[in-house]
């Protein structure tokens, strides 16, 4: 079997390509390898590696940002999203693509399961729930959406939190946005058996939730930094460019019905993540 991972430079794009290279034939291509918003690019690319599956792993991931360049949020992630899964569905790959908890506007009580409908807040969310939209009509894809990632060898909220905790700083951080942090590398491994289920829309995160402030506290206590210099603030109070979702907790039904176990508490997650990025 061989893979083509798109984003191969980006945290998921890289664990993607480290773990499936175990066992499978894989090729990655960076942002400069392939631009997505091409499609001719993007169907030279198909036809010359002759894919089974494709893991789309590039998406335009600054929220705030996206708010600022509406043309390029659309262009990567809906529209690039199409043109990878338009070309590899033409030659008969099957796409993975991944999109996130912000397709929801965050008014729910309970877990987000896949059949709940979207409401996006953001230019973010927006660009991603469309390009879930032209995935699925493509072809017989899969769309996987995931909250709070972090992951090695990028920048991310995890290593962001410590970098600010190392300068003795007091650090404002939101406690009323709810959500369930994900460990890249969890990620992965459930992403890898997804190939052998059926194809649709599943919710993949660690188990368990939490507030951004209380995440944060956990971070560095995990890191054996001072946690008391982190300071809870509100959403309003923090004045963010983009609207985020106040809850956005995604039930993981689809992989309960499919018989996959759910991933591993979100503590037990980050404290692995850490010891792994306290020995690199």
């Amino acid at each position: 079997m061989k893979i083509l991972v798109t984003g191969v430079n980006g945290q998921l794009g890289k664990e993607l390509f480290r773990k499936l290279s175990l066992q499978y034939s894989v090729v990655g291509k960076a942002k400069k390898e392939l631009d997505i918003t091409n499609y001719q690019e993007v169907k030279n690319i198909m036809e010359e590696i002759t894919p089974d599956i494709v893991f789309n792993a590039a998406a335009y991931t600054n929220v705030d940002q996206c708010e600022i360049n509406r043309k390029k949020a659309l262009e990567v992630n809906s529209l690039g999203s199409f043109y990878v899964a338009k070309a590899a569905n033409s030659i008969g790959a099957k796409v993975f693509h991944y999109s996130t908890d912000y397709v929801f506007d965050g008014t729910a009580k309970v877990p987000y399961e896949e059949k709940d409908m979207t409401n996006p807040q953001s230019m973010y969310g927006l660009s991603k729930w469309l390009g879930e939209e032209l995935v699925l009509n493509s072809g017989e894809n899969t769309i996987i959406r995931t909250s709070w990632l972090y992951g090695h060898g990028g920048k991310n909220f995890v290593n962001t939190m410590i970098n600010l905790a190392e300068k003795n700083e007091k650090i404002k951080v939101v406690n009323d946005q709810i959500g369930s942090p994900t460990y890249i590398n969890d990620l992965a491994e459930v992403t890898e058996s997804l190939m052998h289920k059926k194809s649709g829309l599943y919710h993949i995160t660690n188990s368990g939730a939490c507030s951004w402030y209380i995440f944060a506290k956990a971070i560095l206590e995990e890191a054996g930094l001072d946690s008391g210099i982190i300071i809870p603030t509100t959403t309003r109070e923090y004045g963010a460019i983009a609207p985020r979702p106040s809850f956005s907790i995604l039930d993981n039904l689809a992989m309960r019905q499919e018989n996959i176990n759910s991933l591993r508490p979100w503590q037990e997650a980050l404290r692995d993540y850490i010891r792994k990025e306290l020995t690199r």
